[in-house]
């Protein structure tokens, strides 16, 4: 196994590097940079822009630039903000623990209902609970994300039952506990991980009600149903473990799809988190914010295909690495 993880490590540096080229390819080919609009200011002559551009390394060509970002990026130096004028690691590390934090609950929510949802619907295929389970599914798979994320903030503002956006209280913030401050980002963070997870749950349900249907009509499980073994022992002891294979190999693109699919949740909800600040930072041209972004969604895709590997080997004694 430890050889197999070598690999997989030994196989990120050249990953990373081909998506940071071609990510800053496009930001290159991209029209103006992000002092173009001070050219519209009649004050600003073009010496001082050119001053600007010198001083924040766009002066040169893309190669040149690309090298100079990829030599310091290689010792975790990814330059400073152009628009919050911050150093860019900072600024990262606290967005991604913020959006760590959602994409955690989101993943909670997903897995932990879609696991037993989809078990119960096999197991009862046909019947009233597999009926109820492939309306949720539907749902969830019907709804767009955009839509679902305005109907929620629409709760919020009605009932007042949660805040409409945000990741904490603005006013009192300061005057609470620990534990207060706690249960009030858990209160911020209940509807939109509900958005994020509802709809990756969706899936993930109709998959697990898939691999158990068919997983319940092999061989081996009618031979342990032969065998005078439980009905439960039957389902989660045999069934279970070989349904949940396909499953786990998902994992690792979950990880990097609820991060894309928190993009437009974290601007309708305000959240303060690294999706909301990369499209903040397209938008702005911010170059150092993007690539730095980039880097760390596909980092996190990555880990997330390693991990998911190594749960596979870990649940199917089966499975090799090596």
């Amino acid at each position: 196994m430890w050889t197999y993880i070598a690999r997989r490590f030994l196989a990120v540096p050249p990953l990373l590097l081909a998506v940071s080229f071609l990510t800053y390819g496009l930001l290159y080919l991209a029209p103006g940079d992000y002092f173009t609009r001070l050219e519209e200011d009649p004050t600003i002559t073009a010496e001082y822009m050119a001053q600007l551009r010198a001083q924040y390394g766009l002066d040169g060509g893309m190669l040149v630039r690309y090298w100079h970002w990829l030599v310091n990026a290689v010792q975790l130096d990814f330059g400073h903000s152009f628009r919050f004028d911050v150093p860019v690691f900072d600024l990262i590390t606290e967005r991604l623990l913020n959006t760590l934090m959602l994409s955690l609950a989101s993943l909670i929510l997903a897995w932990g209902l879609a696991l037993p949802l989809g078990v119960l619907a096999g197991v009862h295929q046909g019947k009233a609970i597999d009926r109820v389970v492939g309306f949720i599914s539907f749902i969830g798979l019907s709804i767009p994300r955009v839509f679902f994320s305005l109907l929620m903030v629409m709760l919020a503002a009605v009932t007042k039952w949660f805040p409409v956006g945000g990741m904490r209280d603005q006013i009192y913030w300061d005057t609470m506990t620990s534990w207060e401050q706690f249960l009030d980002v858990c209160h911020h963070l209940v509807l939109p991980s509900l958005v994020i997870g509802t709809t990756q749950m969706a899936s993930y349900m109709r998959q697990m009600r898939a691999e158990m249907v068919e997983t319940l009509s092999k061989d081996f499980v009618r031979t342990a149903r032969a065998k005078g073994l439980a009905h439960w022992q039957v389902v989660y002891k045999h069934a279970f473990g070989n349904a949940v294979n396909p499953l786990v190999t998902l994992f690792g693109y979950s990880l990097a799809s609820l991060l894309a699919g928190s993009f437009l949740v974290e601007i309708v909800f305000a959240w303060p988190g690294l999706a909301r600040l990369t499209v903040d930072a397209v938008f702005a041209q911010d170059e150092p914010v993007v690539m730095a972004s980039v880097i760390m969604a596909a980092t996190m895709l990555v880990a997330g295909n390693l991990i998911a590997d190594l749960m596979l080997a870990f649940i199917d004694p089966r499975i090799r690495l090596e």
